[in-house]
């Protein structure tokens, strides 16, 4: 299990994970969704308590299982539609900044 968990630890982008669990994936859906996929792959492994239980055999295969599903949900999906960062969950993804507090940070120009 030690060899699964360090090979997780030298991977870095969603394309990496993809290839390693060789997960046939459209580069267009990644180009757009790529965080939002990772976060809701390490998403589906807490909730299925996968961090570390089975054989490096077993958990390949689960984590496989769980980066199949968060693909699939990007590719029939928007990230704003899945809402995975706090950003999509507050005020449907929409930021809101009052007048007020836009002039309030702001610094007044003095004349020189």
């Amino acid at each position: 299990m030690e060899t699964f968990l360090l090979k997780l630890k030298e991977l870095s982008s969603a394309e990496d994970f993809l290839h390693y669990f060789g997960v046939p994936f459209d580069q267009s859906v990644v180009n757009v969704s790529r965080l939002h996929i990772l976060k809701r792959f390490f998403q589906y492994i807490r909730q299925q308590n996968l961090l570390a239980s089975g054989t490096e055999v077993e958990l390949y295969s689960a984590y496989r299982e769980q980066l199949v599903k968060a693909y699939g949900d990007f590719v029939k999906s928007t990230p704003a539609q899945e809402k995975v960062f706090k950003v999509f969950q507050d005020a449907n993804g929409r930021q809101h900044v009052s007048l007020d507090s836009l002039r309030a940070s702001m610094t007044p120009r003095h004349a020189t």
